[in-house]
């Protein structure tokens, strides 16, 4: 296998803007190319030389120097010719290349959107490549991104290669390339290590050993690791980042398959209301966890790898930390704590918790998934709802390890990573970079997330602080869906110059960070304005009733309806086609809206007429077990997913309904 470029280099706006500059840019591309095999054809033709004159006898074509550049030489480079004069155009062509470092190029205007603490600066990469993942830079400056599902090419060609060839910070040149096919999940895994490109789809890692100078791998691609679990594309949490120490080892998680290890034949993957976790969790044999790996071993599968840790229910930010030597992870905590558990947790205790956590991840260490979670305002770990916690009893959770610090729930951080550059000031040589994708389950309140985030580091270890280093990213105050959200964090990569990348998944606009102040005088001044940030809605710890926006829950309603009403309408909507009715494309569902909520209120007896056929199937009340978050999420959950309709349903509404039959009562 052989990573293949789609047959067209794609030029942005900006270099297509006037021919004169994008003659320029071709000019100055095919330059750097030409010295480049001009170096090879020199060093060739020298080490023929001294060869002949070493006295080796060797028939040697006047042609076969001339074959290892694309590019013709000029005839005093050719062998026979005198072997000083190489010498001599050698050193010229290697004085020429050994300049200073080009200097940083200008942000743009507006930062990109972005707002950055002060004497920062950012460019715009790329605006729109893709689903963007996660992102790596190599150390010649070529970027490489991971997309989720390259549409374009139907799941091939899932990497991007983009090269700035004349230093103004944009991608001049971007390509697709890889000859494997993404399916299922959302993969993340892109890193460039001792010369290989890793990859990685939610089933394998791969590798391809990088051409000094080529853009794209010209390499035959390794699979270093295959996931051969055969439930993997039913599985949640299959993605494979990866991390590698300086021992040659790599670390790979394998995330748990549920959400909070309820037995997934009768609850799926998302748990059902009042559902019980399996004692012992059986997930956590295979899944949960963190699997150690040969970085240079091919053909390896998962009973190839050493279990490192345990209890680690879902990562995609996972680095090895050169301050002290070891291996850290952003953990994705438990969701829906309110949906499965109404009488024990509030809507608002479901929205701030479980945390986010950041785990040091040391040898046979076991952060308590699915038995325990991390509360971050309490400090400390609880015993999970599904073994019997109420959110204050610690039990067995007193067993587990805790983490370094944590963040709010549902955040959804993305990548980590340990700055080591020499741009920045050296306080962020101190700690660590988070990126945040931002939440999708916390209604009735806002979403929150869509940050990169910093923690600063003292003595070696993560202070319970974290600062906002880029904001920007949601284009509005407040996000009510998830949708809402113009960009979404997702990717973290370094320069070889010590400048910052971020990746985002909504559009795949890629940023480069840079610092353009004295790193002697960075302070408080300059954090200043970031920590007024953390009173956006996206940030703050919501008020719980000034900030309750009352609306119903997709994923909230995605549970509920797999326990109430899948039995009947089927999940996909579409009923049995006999007793009960469809929901898809329903005249029920998308009229009137009051007559709606009703029904799931009231429940319905008599016979029903749904797109011109008549149903006889008995609709039960829920209004009796069911709040009014409940219904509304249920509703906002079916016309969303079966309709296409986001016009969400509130709470107030199905209070209304519901007040209007009470009184009647």
């Amino acid at each position: 296998m052989h990573p293949q470029p789609i047959d067209a280099i794609i030029y942005t706006d900006e270099v297509l803007a006037t021919q004169r500059r994008r003659y320029e840019m071709l000019q100055l591309v095919l330059k750097k190319e030409y010295l480049r095999h001009s170096l090879i054809s020199i060093k060739q033709t020298i080490n023929i030389e001294v060869k002949s004159i070493a006295g080796i006898q060797k028939n040697i074509q006047p042609n076969k120097t001339q074959s290892m550049s694309r590019l013709s030489l000029p005839v005093f480079l050719m062998p026979g010719r005198n072997i000083r004069c190489l010498l001599f155009f050698f050193t010229l062509i290697c004085f020429a290349q050994c300049k200073q470092p080009a200097p940083l190029p200008h942000g743009d205007p507006d930062n990109g959107g972005l707002l950055l603490p002060g004497n920062f600066e950012a460019v715009v990469v790329a605006d729109s490549i893709g689903r963007a993942r996660h992102i790596t830079v190599n150390d010649n400056g070529d970027i490489y991104v991971k997309l989720a599902f390259n549409d374009m090419m139907h799941g091939s060609g899932g990497t991007v290669g983009l090269r700035d060839a004349d230093n103004d910070g944009k991608a001049d040149i971007i390509t697709y390339f890889g000859d494997y096919k993404d399916e299922g999940g959302l993969p993340v895994g892109i890193a460039v290590h001792d010369g290989y490109l890793y990859t990685s789809t939610v089933k394998y890692v791969f590798r391809n050993k990088l051409t000094q100078g080529a853009l794209v791998p010209e390499s035959k691609t390794e699979i270093i690791l295959t996931d051969d679990d055969t439930a993997l594309f039913r599985n949640w949490h299959t993605a494979k980042p990866f991390a590698f120490d300086k021992q040659g080892n790599m670390y790979v998680p394998f995330g748990a398959p549920t959400d909070a290890a309820q037995d997934v034949a009768k609850a799926g993957p998302a748990g059902m209301p009042g559902g019980k976790g399996l004692d012992p969790a059986p997930d956590l044999e295979t899944h949960a966890g963190i699997w150690r790996f040969d970085a240079n071993k091919k053909g390896q599968t998962q009973k190839d790898g050493y279990k490192y840790a345990t209890g680690i229910r879902s990562v995609l930010g996972i680095a090895w930390n050169p301050m002290d030597n070891s291996l850290y992870a952003v953990m994705n905590g438990m969701d829906n704590f309110h949906t499965r558990y109404p009488q024990t947790f509030s809507a608002w205790q479901a929205a701030v918790l479980p945390s986010e956590p950041l785990l040091k991840v040391t040898e046979k260490s076991d952060f308590g998934w699915p038995y325990a979670y991390y509360d971050h305002m309490q400090k400390k770990n609880i015993l999970q709802p599904g073994y019997g916690g109420d959110g204050r009893i610690v039990g067995r959770a007193a067993k587990f390890n805790t983490p370094v610090m944590a963040f709010p729930g549902h955040w959804a951080p993305m990548d980590l990573l340990f700055y080591q550059g020499k741009q920045f000031p050296e306080r962020y040589k101190k700690g660590a970079f988070i990126a945040f994708h931002g939440s999708t389950d916390r209604s009735p309140y806002p979403q929150a997330g869509y940050i990169v985030c910093f923690v600063p580091f003292e003595n070696g270890k993560a202070t319970d602080k974290w600062e906002v280093f880029a904001d920007g990213f949601t284009g509005v105050d407040t996000v009510v869906n998830t949708s809402d959200a113009h960009y979404r964090p997702m990717g973290l990569a370094e320069g070889p110059d010590g400048s910052l990348y971020i990746s985002e998944s909504n559009k795949g606009k890629i940023w480069r960070v840079m610092y353009k102040g004295d790193k002697e005088k960075f302070g408080e001044a300059q954090l200043a304005r970031m920590e007024l940030q953390k009173a956006r809605t996206y940030i703050k710890t919501p008020d719980e009733v000034k900030d309750n926006l009352g609306i119903g829950g997709e994923m909230n309603g995605l549970i509920l309806y797999r326990s109430y009403c899948i039995g009947c309408h089927q999940r996909d909507g579409k009923g049995d086609n006999n007793r009960y009715p469809p929901l898809t494309g329903s005249d029920w569902v998308n009229g009137n809206k009051e007559r709606l909520i009703s029904v799931v209120l009231n429940g319905l007896q008599d016979e029903i007429k749904v797109n011109g056929k008549t149903y006889h199937g008995l609709m039960p009340a829920h209004g009796g077990v069911l709040d009014d978050h409940a219904i509304a999420s249920i509703l906002t959950y079916i016309k969303k997913r079966f309709n296409n309709d986001n016009n969400a349903v509130t709470s107030a509404e199905v209070n209304k309904v519901r007040t209007v039959v009470k009184k009647k009562d």
